[in-house]
């Protein structure tokens, strides 16, 4: 319920009755609903700066009362303030923001499909800085988000643009960037006043306008051309936000754009042993029949549904899919809040593999379909890893399949108060053979370690140890042969065994050292120019004939040790990372190790 109010005059009052003003000018009053209290706020009204004369917070036991047509009173910790409204329609409408709140009689949306300490936990957690750095961090989401608004600049130059769950105000400073006349930047969470904060001293106070509330119940000053937010939570729906996004709309002009525009759940069946054995050896910890005497055993079938019905949340190797992906799209532009409210999705797989299912894999991709580029942002086990990970369900039975069978089913999302879903899967193989689990994904299991994801077992089609040496051996004998052809002053330094030619002993000159990170071994360093600008198809030119592209997936954690001795290529795209400037020294907040961090590099030459 972010209101302002003009032309307040702000008095305290004693206890004797004395009234004494605390402000000799009439200010700017504003009321930020932060769920489990109201943050009131008294500016002077020629101020742009987000520091406020005056604040009080108001709970629902804080003493409150309306005295005739146009004043009202707060009492609180340390006083009692008395606030005088321009008219009687002011205090009036002041009154029911505070009633409303207190009595929990608001009928917006959002209070009606969210459970209270949901919402109260929710927004706790993004007012934290160190959550919106985790966000800001994953280089992926941060950089194809500025690079899919500053490639097109026609859709928000001169432009009114709305920032739904701004956080920190991160794409409103883009949209800024990209020309937009004014940006509201609505945000539920007390990290509204930190944003306000970034706004005033990065001078876009006259551009950017931040609202304090839910989208459900602000009111915008004008309808807007283009909307903007990042609402994707794991397996694209969780947290509910996307209901948000898309009641966001109502203020959205005809044929405006949305960004992003459209989102593609991807589910594919997958095969691993070695999650599905250490899910059910946790639960068989309560099969002992004499844990320190007592017997745990009649809970042991109670552990299995519990560690079943989580989520996993962590990263894979592709090949453990055992079909192509089904892609389930859901258009920003045209779909409703309720069509979000279950969702059913038909399953229908041919198997590439045989082996053991045990269960379905989910990521997302997004995209931002502007009037000059379409600009994709995936999470997808192909792509470099960002702080949505990949989502796992597993079976607490797994199925033997054929390659060639046919595989059918479904999965439900059904919506719930807590801002998540609760899954349902129903397999079937053909034949009449069956499976099915039910999941709670507000409860899932963060997996992810910082380690490679490993290759499912069998993947080697040759020997992999007869392949290391002949790796070794090609390479020393290119090694040889480059060696054979140096010369200096037309003389040879080589014989073409290694033996240097020359009876000159040479001079040893020590060569000045870059100091190296703590923590941080050279061996482990992986170059930005091996990684692809986000947003972008990149093509790779090799330095030599030796060197090797190093796959996209080797990021945050994804990067395989193999990859360390490997000569570093040059990646060329169709934008340069130049024109979208990114702190090297960020990283995925807490999601990589100091083994894994990126490094920049420069151009090697032969």
């Amino acid at each position: 319920m972010a209101a302002a109010f003009e032309g307040v005059l702000l008095s305290s009052l004693s206890d004797t009755g004395e009234i004494t003003q605390k402000f000799p000018v009439p200010l700017l009053l504003t009321v930020a609903d932060e769920s489990d209290n109201l943050i009131v706020k008294f500016k002077k009204r020629e101020s742009n700066g987000p520091e406020a004369v005056h604040e009080v917070e108001v709970f629902k036991d804080t003493d409150t009362a309306r005295v005739g047509k146009r004043a009202f009173v707060i009492t609180h910790s340390k006083g009692t303030l008395l606030v005088l409204f321009p008219n009687s329609q002011e205090s009036l409408r002041f009154h029911r923001i505070v009633d409303a709140f207190k009595t929990g009689q608001s009928n917006s949306t959002f209070r009606q499909r969210t459970d209270e300490a949901s919402a109260t936990q929710y927004f706790q957690f993004y007012g934290y800085l160190s959550q919106q750095q985790n966000m800001m961090q994953d280089y992926i989401r941060t950089s194809t988000y500025q690079r899919a608004i500053l490639n097109n600049m026609e859709d928000f130059k001169d432009k009114v643009v709305l920032d739904v769950g701004a956080g920190s105000g991160i794409l409103s400073f883009f949209a800024v960037q990209a020309g937009a006349r004014k940006v509201f930047a609505v945000e539920a969470s007390s990290m509204a006043k930190h944003a306000e904060c970034l706004v005033y001293h990065n001078k876009v106070s006259d551009k950017v306008v931040v609202i304090p509330g839910k989208i459900e119940e602000i009111t915008l000053p004008e309808p807007v051309d283009v909307i903007v937010s990042e609402p994707m939570g794991y397996m694209l729906f969780n947290e509910r936000m996307l209901e948000t996004y898309l009641h966001a709309k109502k203020w959205l002009k005809p044929q405006g754009k949305m960004f992003p525009t459209r989102g593609d759940l991807h589910i594919a069946p997958f095969s691993d042993t070695g999650l599905y054995m250490e899910q059910l050896n946790k639960a068989n910890f309560w099969y002992q029949q004499s844990f320190h005497g007592v017997d745990l055993s009649s809970l042991r079938e109670a552990a299995v549904k519990e560690y079943f019905r989580q989520p996993v949340v962590d990263t894979f190797d592709v090949r453990i899919c055992l079909a192509k992906s089904l892609r389930h799209t859901v258009d920003f532009e045209r779909a409703t809040e309720s069509d979000l409210h279950c969702i059913e999705i038909p399953l229908q797989f041919s198997l590439l593999q045989s082996g053991e299912l045990h269960g379905l894999a989910f990521w997302f991709d997004v995209a931002f379909a502007g009037s000059v580029q379409t600009v994709w942002l995936s999470t997808g086990p192909t792509q470099p890893l960002t702080h949505w990970y990949q989502v796992r369900c597993l079976l607490e039975s797994p199925l033997f399949v054929q390659r060639g069978q046919r595989l059918g089913g479904r999965v439900v999302l059904r919506s719930n108060r807590r801002q998540s879903y609760d899954v349902d899967i129903e397999l079937e193989l053909e034949g009449g053979v069956r499976a099915c689990n039910s999941l709670d994904l507000k409860n899932p299991f963060f997996r992810y370690t910082g380690q490679p994801p490993q290759p499912p077992p069998g993947c080697h089609e040759t020997s992999p140890s007869e392949a290391y040496w002949a790796t070794l051996d090609a390479n020393a004998g290119a090694d040889s042969a480059a060696a054979s052809q140096l010369v200096m002053n037309g003389m040879p330094l080589m014989n073409g065994t290694g033996v240097v030619d020359m009876h000159v002993q040479p001079a040893v000159v020590a060569q000045p050292q870059q100091q190296q990170p703590l923590g941080v071994h050279l061996s482990n360093v992986v170059s930005l120019g091996s990684l692809p600008s986000p947003g972008t198809v990149n093509s790779t030119k090799t330095v030599n004939s030796r060197a090797q592209a190093v796959p996209t997936s080797s990021i945050g954690g994804g990067i395989s040790p193999a990859l360390f001795n490997q000569q570093q290529v040059l990646l060329s795209s169709s934008s340069s990372t130049s024109q979208f400037p990114v702190n090297n020294s960020l990283m995925i907040g807490d999601y990589v190790t100091p083994g894994n961090i990126l490094m920049p590099t420069g151009t090697y030459k032969n």
